[in-house]
């Protein structure tokens, strides 16, 4: 598995390509704002960090932008929740 996040804006998601396929977190954009409303991760990768792994490249991304998050994507707030410097990134 590779640990590099892209942003694949045309589709409004992140994605992380593992082995077993392609993990996505995908967005809707309103303004500089990243509503993150779900993540999926191949099956055979669930509980292996790939989740964790794509959230927290994505979140390097909105950083590094200045935008904000909404986490409406359960995944996404446990992420946030479970990593308090990250924080700062919620709208």
């Amino acid at each position: 598995m590779t640990t590099r996040v892209t942003h694949n804006e045309a589709k409004g998601r992140f994605e992380l390509e593992t082995d077993h396929g392609l993990a996505t977190a995908a967005y809707a954009r309103d303004g500089d704002t990243l509503v993150f409303t779900h993540t999926l991760v191949p099956a055979a990768d669930e509980g292996h960090g790939v989740g964790s792994a794509l959230i927290a490249g994505a979140l390097a991304e909105v950083r590094r932008r200045g935008w904000s998050v909404i986490a409406q994507c359960p995944f996404v707030a446990d992420y946030v929740d479970r990593h308090p410097a990250e924080r700062d990134l919620l709208a």
